[in-house]
Parts: structure tokens; C-alpha cells; sequence
């Protein structure tokens, strides 16, 4: 599912326009962009959590020389699905 689908299914499922979907997902994925960006975690209980977390300078490998090149620590943004979400994604797939 892309953007342009997910709008499709959010404006059938709340029976409002797909602008109003459109304008109401970009809201939320703005608003879980600057919170991580801060520091802040977002949590939707039963779906999950939105966060940021550290990553520190390693040392890697290019694979094409196998020559060793460092890589820089960074911050990245990283999602832990709550026990809902989970529990739905194993039904799904027991089936």
C-alpha cells in the first residue's frame, strides 16, 4: 500500500473527502517527524512506538575493494510495533 491508497482507505473508512484524508495524514506524519527530530517518543498505544535512537562510528568494509572506510555516527528513527499490532499482523497470517 502507498500513500495515494492509504489516503483512498482512510477517506472510505472515516466517510470524509480525500483531501481532508490527505491533509489529515500529512498532519500526523509531520507531527511524528518533529517529535522524533526533538528527542521525543510517539506512542499510540496498541499500534506502537515512533523514536529516535544512536548510532555510533564503526568501522565497515566497501564491498567492492574490501577496503575499510569509516562510517559516521548518526541519529536514526526507528518503530516498535505494540502487542495489538503485532497480535493482529500473527492472526493474519495464521490463517
Amino acid at each position: 500500500m502507498n500513500k495515494s491508497e492509504l489516503i483512498e482507505t482512510v477517506s472510505a473508512e472515516a466517510d470524509i473527502s480525500k483531501a481532508a484524508a490527505e491533509r489529515a495524514l500529512n498532519a500526523i506524519v509531520a507531527a511524528v517527524e518533529k517529535a522524533v527530530t526533538k528527542g521525543d517518543r510517539v506512542t499510540l498505544v496498541g499500534f506502537g512506538t515512533f523514536f529516535s535512537s544512536k548510532r555510533a562510528a564503526r568501522t565497515g568494509k566497501n564491498p567492492r575493494t574490501g577496503e575499510k572506510i569509516k562510517i559516521a555516527a548518526a541519529t536514526v528513527p526507528k518503530f516498535s510495533a505494540g502487542a495489538a499490532f503485532k497480535a493482529a499482523v500473527n492472526k493474519k497470517k495464521a490463517k
